[in-house]
């Protein structure tokens, strides 16, 4: 599994992350993590990233989670 941490929104309290993992590429938010004064900890949103992409990686496993169809199949009469 390779994650990629796009962007921090501290603002906003997430973090943009890409998984990839068998040819899957699958981006989502991931709460960050505050300290007790309400900073921002690298460490503890690094290993709640890790602890999402163990899950990212049982749902493409599953096939729950898959890379979605090119936009002119998902426009196509067939798929409607």
């Amino acid at each position: 599994m390779k994650t990629t941490i796009n962007s921090v929104d501290a603002s906003a309290g997430t973090a943009s992350v890409t998984f990839e993992h068998d040819g899957i590429t699958h981006t989502r938010d991931v709460n960050i993590c505050r300290t007790a004064k309400g900073k921002f900890d690298a460490a503890a949103t690094d290993a709640r990233i890790a602890d999402v992409a163990r899950g990212v990686e049982v749902k493409i496993a599953a096939g729950a989670i898959t890379n979605p169809l090119p936009a002119q199949e998902q426009n196509s009469p067939a798929t409607k």
